[in-house]
């Protein structure tokens, strides 16, 4: 009797054991509505909208599994988040959703080991935003008549943020005016940004030597819950 009741006491031991462990928490992608279909996805996540950094993680998809490849701390914009499809532009927001890459660029030359469709930037070349021009949310070389330089960005003034940068395709396919322009992965600036999510210039780099236009990544922006929470997107 002393022998069933030890035994009795120890697999209760080992079921209250199993029991407490906690469940494990599926990887993000894993966790999120859609990933844009390829097998490649980059997250930047913030705590809350009114939040100014957060962190960007890049995932490759193995074997019917999402592995994270690395991550670093990101900046938002100065104004924190703003559901994507109500932002308005010259908010200082970072728009929430999930986005296509079409291409990266920068003022530096593309680091080792890029894929990606990569452009240098001149003298000439421009990012329009002004809302009247017929190249609105587009690069343009030189700047149209049609787009006011007080609305658009000269990108080789800013040497330090796009040394090299991914365009997100945020209000890029089918543009609609007055909800923004401009909006990329690019390296840090002095704090905040405008709009834009930004990451260490080491980070910038390691992005762009993973990124594999032939597996379709995208980013998902959000944050970590509530209606614009990354898993929503």
């Amino acid at each position: 009797m002393r022998i069933s009741l030890v035994t009795g006491s120890v697999l209760l031991a080992l079921t209250g054991s199993v029991a407490a462990r906690p469940a494990v928490t599926p990887p993000l992608p894993e966790r999120m509505a859609d990933t844009g279909g390829g097998t490649q996805l980059i997250t930047a996540e913030a705590p809350g909208t009114g939040s100014t950094t957060g962190t960007v993680s890049w995932w490759n998809l193995r074997s019917g599994q999402w592995v994270r490849m690395g991550s670093a701390s990101a900046r938002f914009g100065a104004k924190g988040l703003a559901e994507g499809k109500q932002r308005v532009q010259g908010t200082n927001t970072t728009p929430t959703g999930l986005y296509d890459l079409p291409y990266a660029f920068g003022i530096k030359a593309a680091p080792a080991g890029t894929a990606y469709p990569y452009r240098r930037v001149s003298d000439r070349s421009w990012w329009c935003q002004d809302n009247e021009a017929s190249r609105y949310n587009r690069w343009v070389e030189p700047l149209p008549a049609d787009c006011r330089a007080g609305e658009a960005e000269h990108l080789i003034a800013y040497g330090t943020q796009y040394a090299r940068a991914l365009v997100v395709g945020f209000n890029y396919d089918r543009p609609v005016r007055g909800r923004g322009a401009g909006i990329f992965l690019h390296v840090n600036g002095d704090g905040a940004t405008a709009g834009c999510v930004s990451v260490p210039a080491a980070a910038m780099d390691r992005t762009l030597a993973w990124a594999d236009p032939d597996r379709r990544p995208h980013i998902a922006i959000g944050t970590r819950s509530g209606p614009t929470a990354i898993t929503r997107y």
